[in-house]
């Protein structure tokens, strides 16, 4: 096991990341940009070294910076949580180069499975469903029409580079279909620096659900259930829950089969998400893999009782996965809602500044995983989440209605946040009778 890690990370999954090295008896080591000087959870850190201004391109995602507090401070291990450079084949091509281990998949897996249609090939030779749609990168719009006009609309344009939602145009005739192409590839190339994009059929009204996986490296792989993240606007997850309260036992099983299925042709190992989308009659299709741990495995390590920070250390540090297939139970029901600096009145408008007062619920079956205090102040150069609020309970509807107990203890004056909205979600007919599809939140709430 490690003596001593860098988090290359901030705000809430930086203290969460303390947290589970703390219970393994490993050194800490805090990198933080001048507008987090004051967070909190640097002083649970052994160490802490600034490694730039605020703005994410000089401090979080400044390599250099990064490699150079690795190296001063000494550590064996760069452990870089979701976003930034989570999933930055080429920051774990450095780490390695350096031999610095980064806490995640090997670079080439990295490279391999971020390329959504290489994803998409590999299930295919895993014997995965996958989205009727076009064998590989498009390189022209008359290459686009071709597959659209044999798959039939509506269709929707995919960076295979893409993330968040960005590169992603749905299109419903040829005229459409030739504008998202060329305005996906502009969005693609200034987001992601790569304008390749891909195409696939349309899934209307589908369940977001995907699989968390855990890999050693030596070739043990697990499947931990799944999570339904269909509470969603604009591809941004809003509500996650597990088990899925949509798919039955039987299609659990051949999903959780399927992602593992992905995972060996992968060769991958660490923590991972293989994400489906569910269509009406219950029928599921891989849509891609995303290599990290996610914002939402915490309702995971509610219902099977797995720390997965831990193991992803654990992973890197060369043990073996501590249990099998056989071993994974899902117990109760387990919610989370992000809690997010936004105001939902007005489209979804950041939110940043002071916290004058930050309370956070408790009680039986309650977590709260945040970064924040009173006197706190939300930069404007982030994301907007405050927190991440969780219950467990013995069943959906007991969960539910933890939940919205717990939502209504959080008390957070200052800036707006979504917590009304999610009361409004969670208390909707639809979603309480599991009848919620991505396209809720637009159908019901949208100004």
């Amino acid at each position: 096991m490690f003596r001593r890690v860098l988090i290359a990370n901030r705000g809430e999954i930086a203290q969460r990341i303390l947290r589970a090295c703390k219970e393994l008896g490993i050194e800490t080591v805090a990198v933080y940009s001048e507008a987090d000087a004051d967070a909190l959870y640097l002083r649970q850190a052994d160490e802490t070294i600034c490694i730039g201004p605020p703005q994410v391109a000089r401090s979080y995602l400044n390599v250099p910076a990064i490699i150079s507090a690795a190296e001063i401070a000494d550590v064996e291990a760069i452990v870089p949580g979701y976003g930034f450079l989570a999933e930055n084949a080429h920051f774990a091509e450095v780490c390695r180069s350096c031999n610095i281990q980064f806490v995640g998949p090997d670079p080439e897996t990295i490279q391999a499975v971020g390329n959504k249609s290489n994803a998409r090939e590999m299930a295919l030779r895993a014997g995965v469903p996958v989205v009727p749609g076009s064998d590989g990168p498009l390189k022209t719009e008359d290459e686009a029409l071709e597959v659209a006009q044999r798959i039939g609309y509506p269709v929707m344009i995919k960076a295979s580079a893409g993330g968040g939602g960005r590169g992603m145009r749905i299109a419903s005739n040829d005229p459409s279909l030739v504008n998202s192409f060329h305005a996906a590839r502009s969005e693609a190339a200034a987001a992601f620096g790569d304008d390749t994009v891909y195409l696939e059929k349309f899934v209307q009204n589908p369940r977001h659900v995907e699989v968390q996986i855990l890999g050693d490296r030596f070739g043990n792989v697990v499947a931990l259930g799944e999570r339904d993240c269909s509470i969603q606007r604009r591809h941004q997850k809003l509500v996650e829950e597990s088990p899925s309260p949509s798919i039955t036992p039987e299609q659990r099983g051949r999903m959780m089969d399927a992602a593992v299925a992905i995972a060996k042709e992968s060769g991958y190992h660490n923590a991972g998400t293989v994400e489906f989308l569910v269509d009406g009659d219950g029928e599921f299709y891989f849509i891609e893999v995303n290599a990290r741990i996610q914002v939402e495995h915490t309702v995971t390590e509610l219902v099977t009782g797995i720390d997965l920070i831990q193991q992803q250390l654990l992973i890197a540090g060369g043990e073996r996965l501590a249990f099998s297939q056989e071993d994974i139970t899902l117990r109760g029901h387990a919610i989370e809602c992000r809690i997010n600096a936004e105001d939902p009145d007005r489209d979804f408008q950041p939110s940043a500044g002071v916290i004058d007062l930050f309370v956070p619920p408790g009680g039986p079956g309650v977590r709260v995983d945040s970064h924040c205090f009173s006197g706190y102040r939300i930069p404007a150069f982030y994301d907007s989440m405050i927190g991440k609020l969780l219950v467990h309970r013995g069943d959906r509807s007991s969960a539910v209605a933890t939940m919205l107990r717990a939502l209504d203890e959080f008390v957070i004056e200052g800036p707006k946040t979504t917590i009304p909205l999610h009361k409004r979600l969670l208390s909707h007919a639809e979603f309480l009778r599991a009848g919620h599809d991505t396209g809720f939140v637009e159908k019901h709430f949208s100004s």
